[in-house]
């Protein structure tokens, strides 16, 4: 008898304990020779189911407005006193939160070998940053360019006993003299009322099937509008989006860059100088202070990096310096500010790669809607828009990849020939704001209206280099494919 219950317990699977992973861990930032690993720990090992409770918003004269979590909520036209919670839990009660745990994380890294297995390095044990929602990220260093690493997240409690593990895998950026073929995506415009798969979003096992080199999120990567009015709300927006299925299986599994735009500063269309309006305890620079603990970053939200001999890419950042939209034009008005502008045009023209690609937050060239007044191809920014697109159109081999825009398109700018490549939203929910008919033949290439991503590649066909854009709708089907510089 003892030998059959021994048989038995032994074929059971161990009860994971906690402290969990419910937001999975990220890789970004990866170089040719670094990657940085970011990771939150919760006390569960899954997110608060949708029947758990909601909250209510007091408004000044006693209205109160209690919003379903997965709508927009239509707040009353009164001014918001107080948030009241149903539960002492507060913000850890409500639906879809995933509550973090204080405990202690590690990573244990090594490159992949089929043929045999090696022994991986592993960072110390770290505490996660309560204050910054339970995450920790790790920089790994050291690592061999163009090698794909296997990567192990660790976690054990306060009492050091041993919770969740998660395993996945990224590939580092190729060196700069090899000439290697290499395939990213971009992606933006992410809602969590829009998704459109029971598990999350459909594009991301969709780009899996790519085996992509690296991702792109361009931005609106959380929406706070309406809800997040409080640090706490904000930090509920990363946990409901990132512990979703589809979104915490991707990012164990393809190295990943993130931009910030306005939904995921503050509020729509927002500057470092706009009154709160209504947003109660949460801030603009709380918001600025939020999104580098919630996403892997290094010191600065701009940087470049190189991928291999033929491809170089800029990522800039559009909330932090910019003038207020309402200001006058002219050579003071910016989204940039003068250091990132100054950076970029130096890096731009010391690189010596293939083919070099701005990926932006917003429209450098658009066109956009005269209604519009917050990116470079708004009337109301044409001054650093002008300056911006006579530098690129300068450069041999540059070309601008967008975020920010609910729909597709590739467009020419007429007068300086810039060509630019909008990735759209990713779900058909989210796709609007243009007319599907409303195709501008003075600049555009290609339009559609439409969920899905855009995925690049550069490779080399007769030994010379060629980047190649093609746009994809949710499920992975090719809608347009543009060959730039052909």
């Amino acid at each position: 008898m003892n030998k059959i219950v021994t048989l038995l317990l032994s074929a059971m699977p161990l009860l994971a304990v906690s402290p969990f992973q419910a937001t999975g861990f990220k890789v970004g930032e990866v170089t040719d020779n670094s990657a940085t690993i970011w990771t939150r720990l919760t006390l569960k090992a899954k997110p608060n189911p949708a029947t758990a409770p909601t909250l209510t918003f007091q408004y000044s004269g006693g209205a109160t407005f209690q919003p379903d979590l997965k709508k927009r909520p239509k707040h009353p036209p009164t001014r918001l006193n107080g948030i009241k919670y149903t539960t002492k839990g507060g913000v850890n009660d409500i639906r879809y939160a995933a509550p973090g745990v204080r405990g202690e994380v590690r990573v244990l890294y090594s490159a992949e070998n089929k043929e045999a297995k090696q022994s991986m390095k592993n960072t110390s044990w770290q505490a996660v940053d309560a204050k910054a929602d339970f995450t920790r990220q790790f920089t790994l260093t050291g690592l061999q360019p163009n090698t794909r690493y296997d990567v192990i997240v660790e976690t054990r409690g306060v009492d050091d006993e041993m919770g969740q593990k998660l395993s996945g895998q990224f590939k580092t950026a190729p060196a700069k003299g090899q000439a290697e073929r290499v395939v990213f995506t971009v992606s933006t415009g992410q809602t969590f009322r829009h998704q459109d798969s029971p598990d999350g979003f459909e594009i991301y096992p969709s780009i899996l099937k790519l085996k992509p080199s690296f991702f792109v999120h361009t931005g609106d990567i959380v929406y706070y509008d309406g809800l997040a009015k409080s640090k706490d709300l904000a930090h509920w927006h990363w946990q409901r989006m990132y512990s979703l299925p589809t979104n915490a299986d991707f990012h164990t599994k393809v190295a990943s860059y993130f931009i910030k735009d306005d939904h995921d500063t503050w509020k729509n269309d927002c500057w470092p100088a706009m009154e709160s309006r209504g947003m109660y305890q949460f801030t603009f620079k709380q918001g600025l202070k939020i999104f580098p603990q919630q996403v892997p970053m290094g010191n600065k939200t701009y940087r470049t990096v190189r991928w291999g001999k033929d491809l170089q890419i800029w990522m800039v950042e559009g909330r932090d310096f910019r003038s207020s939209n309402k200001a006058p034009d002219g050579p003071g008005k910016t989204i940039w500010g003068a250091e990132q502008k100054a950076w970029f045009k130096k890096t731009v023209t010391e690189s010596d790669a293939a083919y070099r690609v701005l990926i932006s937050p917003t429209p450098i060239v658009g066109p956009d809607r005269k209604s519009k007044h917050d990116n470079h191809s708004n009337a109301n920014f044409t001054h650093e828009g002008d300056e911006l697109r006579a530098f690129i159109a300068k450069q041999k081999n540059m070309v601008v990849v967008c975020g920010d825009r609910h729909w597709q398109y590739m467009s020419i700018h007429p007068k300086t020939g810039v060509r630019e490549y909008s990735c759209g939203p990713a779900s058909d929910q989210h796709a609007g704001g243009w007319k599907k008919n409303d195709f501008r033949k003075d600049y555009h290439k290609y339009l559609n209206v439409i969920g899905g991503f855009l995925s690049g590649t550069v490779e080399r066909q007769k030994d010379q280099p060629t980047l190649t854009f093609r746009w994809h709708d949710v499920k992975g089907k090719v809608l347009h494919t543009d060959v730039a510089f052909p």
